[in-house]
């Protein structure tokens, strides 16, 4: 199907058929500028009050091939589909267009639903299969676009024709983007000396920063797959609104030769890099695309990362083609992942999982999970969005929850050192400058702590309003915890991010060395994964779980977690050798039932959650141990 605007102009336009489809695009034709006839043996009343009050032509009687004389398009919208058919045969025996409402396959064009504020046109089309919910976008589009964005719209047709009559061809592209990324409400208020200043101000950034102009044309080097191509063709279409058309050479890495076992196995931290960078090295290609989470902390010689492209999502998601969530998961469930960061910060929340090495293209990945290889796996949000891909369930986890890979959403763009003009127009082309200073942070954390794609790490960070906020998350799997830190700064610019994720890595550097975490006992009564352990091991807690008849532990925990009054009882024997010894830990209980049970056994709650949650629950235990 080709999408088109046609204009009126005051061609004939035939609509047979009395009806409210036939009110509906007689209005619509009116509205284009078409002169229309109307021809029905009968009429609804208002149709008949538009054909008068709009003066349309109008046959009150059945449709004959005569009718079709001096048509440009005709519309089929009579209900009865013998006639439609008839109208439909002789129409395209006369070469005319046809729009069959009640059949469309039958026809030669649809009519859109459309929304026009100002000049600007808006159009729904719904494959005629719904036409109540192509009404109700259109209703949308009106709320959301509304005269500011015509006026914005006339105010940029003004200032389009000063620039064609101001700058050479090859210039025009890069101011006019420029002009369009101005606020709408500044657009729509200016006057056209307004207008003209814009264009000689956007006129002059653009000179003082050399866009692609000085290059024209250039080389991308990527690897082959749909994900690594999808991505490098993004950066190319930016690069072409400059002005320079790019070619490809696809790669193969080390990464894509070795298939049977994990990256982290490989022996090397740039696996997915290195042979890309032997194409710039070599000449064979100008500039490489690499998802920025693949990038070594330290470049190597002679690279320069000349852009970072605004970032997808960030964040890891669960697909599963049977399980809602990675909570309702079964014991034992294979999930599959072979990201070392991923496999220790899940198993953190689930050590009753099974975790399975995955490797393969993100369509490979999604293929096996159909095929029941795997109960889920992980994969980034980044690139199912941008493959347009998913599981059946497809569930983001909070980048609280499991911190992502450093830069994980951005892209890099690499280039030779040395290489300004192109680095300038890459630059112009492609970079985003809060993301940036995001992604400066979390690689110098990723410097400082010397860690490469084998260490459980996360590191996120995110710009609002001037502050810069880094999480940062060390996942212990054989002590199944986590180790976090934040830092929060006001920062300005690329190098004071840089210096604010090196001060983040050597707080956790710290807090890994000085490593004593409060340990709590948490007695179950079931054995389905216990919600309270993942959530206190996720703050950082050691959590030792004890069940009815479990080797009782040798240290003694720091606070006793009673999530019911049944956990007290499981508990009992424990309790009665704690009180012989005299030890007595700090005891915290989820709810009323509960704290009775533990005093009742002689140990009175220090902490009662204000509400009976999981939730309530753990902010109650962090910050009982945390109370001096």
């Amino acid at each position: 199907m080709l999408p088109i605007a046609l204009r009126g102009d005051g061609r004939r336009a035939l609509v047979v058929g009395g009806g409210a489809v036939a009110l509906r695009k007689t209005e619509t034709l009116l509205e284009a500028g078409f002169a229309v006839q109307v021809v029905a043996p009968r009429l609804d009343v208002a149709l008949r009050s538009l054909v008068e009050r709009a003066m349309v032509a109008l046959e009150e009687r059945t449709y004959e091939s005569s009718d079709l004389s001096g048509v440009d398009i005709v519309v089929l919208a009579t209900g009865d589909d013998e006639v439609n058919a008839r109208v439909a045969s002789d129409a395209r025996t006369r070469r005319i267009l046809i729009c069959d409402a009640t059949s469309p396959e039958r026809g030669d064009f649809t009519m859109l639903a459309t929304a026009r504020v100002g000049d600007l046109t808006f159009a729904v089309d719904s494959g005629a299969g719904t036409p109540a919910f192509s009404k109700r976008l259109i209703h949308e589009l009106r709320e959301r676009f509304g005269p500011a964005y015509g006026a914005a719209a006339k105010t940029l047709a003004r200032m389009r024709t000063y620039v064609k009559a101001t700058l050479p061809p090859e210039e025009r592209a890069a101011v006019m983007r420029d002009l369009a990324e101005m606020p709408v409400d500044d657009l729509a208020r200016m006057n056209p000396v307004v207008a003209e200043h814009a264009v000689e101000s956007a006129i002059e950034r653009q000179r003082q920063t050399p866009g692609l102009q000085e290059t024209r044309s250039a080389v991308c080097a990527t690897r082959a797959s749909a994900l690594a191509m999808t991505q490098a063709r993004m950066v190319a279409a930016r690069v072409a609104e400059n002005g320079t058309a790019t070619t490809f050479i696809t790669i193969t890495t080390t990464g894509d030769r070795v298939q049977d076992r994990p990256v982290a196995q490989i022996g090397t931290d740039n696996v997915w890099v290195k042979e890309l960078e032997s194409a710039l090295l070599d000449g064979r290609a100008d500039y490489a695309v690499h998802s920025c989470k693949d990038l070594p902390g330290t470049l190597a010689d002679g690279m320069s990362i000349a852009a970072i492209t605004q970032r997808e999502d960030p964040r890891d998601a669960f697909c599963s083609e049977m399980y809602a969530s990675f909570y309702d998961l079964p014991p034992g469930a294979v999930v599959g992942t072979s990201s070392p960061r991923r496999r220790a910060q899940l198993r953190v929340m689930r050590p009753d999982l099974r975790f399975e090495d995955l490797r393969g293209n993100v369509d490979t990945r999604l293929r096996k999970l159909r095929e029941g290889t795997y109960d889920a796996i992980v994969l980034a949000m980044a690139g199912l969005n941008r493959l347009g891909m998913s599981a059946t369930h497809t569930v983001p986890f909070s980048v609280g929850r499991l911190v992502p890979a450093v830069a994980q959403g951005a892209l890099a763009v690499e280039t030779l050192e040395g290489n300004a003009a192109l680095t300038r127009a890459l630059r112009a082309a492609c970079n985003d400058e809060t993301t940036e200073r995001c992604i400066a942070a979390e690689r110098a954390a990723l410097r400082e702590l010397r860690a490469g794609c084998s260490a459980p790490l996360g590191i996120h960070a995110r710009y609002e309003g001037g502050t810069l906020t880094i999480d940062g998350a060390y996942a212990l799997e054989d002590r199944s915890l986590i180790v976090r830190e934040r830092l929060i700064e006001r920062i300005e610019s690329v190098e004071a991010a840089s210096d604010a994720g090196t001060r983040l890595a050597r707080a956790l550097a710290a807090r890994l060395d000085a490593l004593d975490p409060s340990v709590v006992l948490l007695p179950r009564t079931q054995d389905r994964p216990s919600r309270i352990a993942a959530e206190l091991r996720l703050h950082g807690i050691e959590v030792v779980e004890l069940r009815e008849g479990d080797r009782e532990p040798e240290r003694p925990p720091d606070m006793l977690v009673f999530p019911s009054s049944g956990s007290v009882g499981v508990a009992r024997r424990y309790l009665d050798g704690l009180r012989n010894a005299s030890i007595r830990p700090k005891v915290a209980a989820m709810g009323e039932r509960s704290g009775e049970a533990a005093r009742d056994a002689g140990f009175a709650p220090d902490i009662t959650a204000p509400e009976a949650s999981i939730d309530a629950f753990v902010v109650s235990i962090t910050e009982g141990l945390h109370r001096s």
